[in-house]
């Protein structure tokens, strides 16, 4: 009985402030274990909904708890939100003035503060650990949580201050949560944070909603261009590799005609922050940056990501592109490569002095490379990366979706697979391919293996394309590396499927490195039709002129998704406003009254 009464309270809670009728998958569970006292460590895909996990059990445990965040404008917009949605909501950081600082102390200390967002280095004064003690702690929430790991792709050292949590508060449940870890990255954040039998959610990290698109660069800016002009007003950003690529694609847009701002680590740290606050707010429609920017935003309605260079990791790729998409509505994507980007990153791979540093970021290389020129399912390589299986068949990447030329390479696959099982699963690719290739080298001949049936089985092809092969295999999970003193490439199960000819296997067709390639054109999901779309259209300038008035983002409102509800619903009072995903009763007392009233008055004129 207990617990259907806490169930109910729960999903109480749930509708009341946050507006929604059920939660996503996995949030349930880790706010039940977050409530019963348990540790916990979530990772769950950008969208995933995480910070609900910890905003809803704030309302119902006893004391505060304390949210610790790595970047003053994540907290200060999330802090924000909460707000919105009627959670008693503060942050602690060094934006603030002292008085604002020493109001905040006073609130929290008073108990009207149930959620209150930190630095980890302001955690990791003992003075103000003391005062956290003195005021009582329900929970501890880390989030980015990765970033305390040296192994993860945006490794913090001031998040090892973490550490100490678990000997100075050792009743309190902490619970981690993080949007891309590895295993090997979870396992270390479980490790450093002394998380005690951990509840571990690791959440599907497939974002369907999110197209995937590789293409060969020709004239890069043009073809940013062409993306962004597919896209109309639309918000995006467009990643590039360095600060003068950055200035140059932003100028290129402007000229152009589109809203576009820069930024990177060359701008004043005001400059920054003005601009990534205009994107934010709907006041520009293009970010053009370097990987600095991205991971304090927390807005909803990014509808496409670019990618203007190869990215340095396969993680990091993954991280920025689920930037779009947020909402659950379809987002795009595209990755523009060329041969000159593996130079370059290659270049200052060379020059790192930490032997292991140097190796990781090589396998991240050929781990991106494989993704950028294998001809199978982008979806698949992506998730593989998290320990997830796919079918293949997505039909939301440019491989599924035809976008591709697609060869059937079953033949030349069972070639190098036989070449790999008859020399005992224990040699690189190189060695493979020279296998192939019929290469004869000393080495070769050391083994014996110019005495194999597979020997100069593809003597027609050069060595270099079968590299490409053996790299289309480890991308496509036919094969994979071992580790060891015995590593070379080994068969998987599938593998061993096309091996024997109970399946094909399709690589992208290679071409000339010259050809040209355009950028297919994309065009927004048509989700409304014209009278719906002028009404959605009339309900976001209103609250863009809502969100000026108040001083706070466009989404914090409404979000698309919702507006999109209010535009197919049409709710024309209080207790159908209610209904919509998305409206609390905060925000429904606050915007109701406007909303309805625009929408009553296009439901009369056809005018808002």
């Amino acid at each position: 009985m207990h617990n259907e009464i806490k169930n109910r309270e729960i999903l109480r809670v749930l509708k009341r402030t946050f507006g929604f009728s059920a939660f996503r998958p996995h949030q349930q569970a880790i706010v039940e274990a977050v409530l019963s006292g348990r540790d916990v460590f979530a990772a769950l895909p950008t969208g995933g909904g995480k910070s609900l996990c910890y905003q809803l059990p704030s309302l119902l445990l006893p004391q505060r708890t304390v949210v610790v965040s790595p970047l003053i404008a994540l907290m200060e917009d999330q802090v924000e939100g909460a707000l919105q949605n009627g959670v008693p909501a503060a942050f602690l950081n060094s934006s603030l003035s002292d008085e604002k600082a020493r109001e905040v102390f006073r609130s929290t200390g008073a108990g009207d503060v149930r959620l209150l967002y930190v630095s980890p280095e302001r955690l990791a004064h003992e003075g103000f650990r003391a005062t956290l003690a003195g005021w009582g702690v329900s929970l501890f929430a880390i989030d980015e949580a990765h970033c305390i790991s040296e192994w993860g792709h945006e490794f913090r050292p001031e998040y090892r201050t973490l550490t100490v949590l678990r000997t100075e508060f050792p009743d309190t449940p902490v619970a981690a949560f993080t949007a891309t870890a590895t295993r090997r990255v979870q396992d270390d954040v479980i490790r450093s944070l002394g998380l005690a039998d951990p509840y571990v959610v690791r959440g599907n990290f497939d974002r369907p909603e999110i197209f995937y698109r590789v293409v060969r660069k020709t004239k890069v800016n043009d073809q940013i261009l062409s993306f962004v002009s597919g896209h109309g007003s639309e918000a995006g950003i467009v990643y590039r590799g360095t600060r003068k690529s950055v200035e140059e694609t932003a100028a290129h847009l402007r000229n152009a005609g589109v809203s576009a701002l820069a930024y990177h680590a060359g701008l004043g740290a005001e400059v920054r922050r003005r601009h990534q606050k205009a994107f934010v707010r709907d006041e520009v429609q293009v970010i053009v940056a370097t990987i600095a920017f991205g991971m304090g935003i927390d807005k909803s309605n990014v509808r496409w990501v670019v990618h203007g260079d190869l990215p340095k990791s396969l993680e990091a790729y993954y991280q920025e592109t689920g930037r779009a998409g947020r909402d659950g509505e379809d987002a795009d994507t595209c990755l523009f490569y060329g041969p000159g980007d593996s130079a370059k990153i290659r270049y200052h791979i060379d020059r790192m002095e930490i032997r292991a540093e140097r190796e990781q970021a090589e396998r991240n290389l050929r781990e991106v490379l494989r993704f950028a020129e294998s001809g199978v399912c982008r979806r698949t390589q992506l998730l593989r990366h998290f320990d997830q299986d796919h079918s293949g068949t997505c039909k939301r990447c440019d491989v599924c979706a035809g976008e591709t030329q697609l060869t059937d390479h079953t033949v030349e696959a069972q070639k190098v697979m036989s070449a790999i099982l008859r020399t005992g699963e224990r040699f690189g690719r190189h060695h493979i391919a020279d296998i192939v290739a019929g290469a004869e080298n000393e080495r070769i001949r050391q083994f014996g293996h110019h005495t194999l049936p597979t020997f100069g089985a593809g003597q027609d092809r050069p060595k270099t394309w079968w590299l490409d092969v053996c790299g289309d295999l480890e991308s496509g999970g036919l094969v994979r590396r071992t580790d060891g003193e015995r590593s070379g490439l080994c068969l998987t199960d599938r593998g061993r499927e096309v091996l024997y000819g109970r399946e094909q296997f399709f690589t992208i067709a290679r071409v000339a490195s010259h050809a040209e390639r355009t950028v297919p054109k994309t065009e927004a999901p048509d989700f409304l039709r014209d009278e719906q779309q002028r009404l959605f259209d009339c309900l976001r300038a209103l609250r863009l002129r809502l969100a000026r008035e108040t001083g706070i983002p466009p989404y914090m409102v409404f979000s698309d998704r919702t507006l999109k509800s209010f535009v197919k619903n049409r709710p024309e009072d209080h207790t159908a406003l209610l209904r919509v995903h998305g409206v609390g009763e905060t925000k429904a007392q606050r915007w109701g009254p406007p909303f309805l009233g625009a929408i009553r008055s296009f439901l009369t004129s056809g005018e808002c």
